[in-house]
């Protein structure tokens, strides 16, 4: 289900990658607890962000924690629900219901620092 990041590790051809005119693929991982209302608010939030900022340049996963808690361990998951984002780098992780939009727009280095620090709190 999820693409694998580019097979060379080579920091030029990275930016060689960078460089072209293609949007950057994102792949997610949304670690949820079940079907509690947090863990539905958190998949509805993140699939709206995705949908309006990465038009279809994501991969996003959504792992119940209950029923592969080996895929939770492996990433020292401590909360739930918790957002990974591995690809690009860096590795990235955001915890709660994603509701603050901004801030993981920010994170996802979609969002400029100025425009996020102007931007009124909820």
């Amino acid at each position: 289900m999820i693409a694998a990041p580019p097979a060379s590790t080579d920091p030029n051809a990275l930016l060689a990658d960078a460089s072209t005119s293609e949007p950057i693929h994102y792949v997610l991982r949304l670690y949820v607890t079940g079907t509690t209302p947090r863990s539905m608010r958190a998949i509805s939030n993140i699939r709206k962000i995705c949908e309006q900022h990465l038009e279809g340049c994501y991969d996003l996963e959504v792992i119940d924690i209950g029923q592969h808690p080996a895929l939770a361990e492996g990433e020292q998951i401590i909360a739930a629900p918790t957002l990974v984002k591995k690809w690009p780098l860096p590795l990235r992780r955001f915890i709660g219901d994603m509701s603050q939009t901004d801030r993981i727009l920010l994170g996802l280095d979609l969002l400029g620092a100025s425009s996020a620090a102007s931007s009124p709190r909820p």
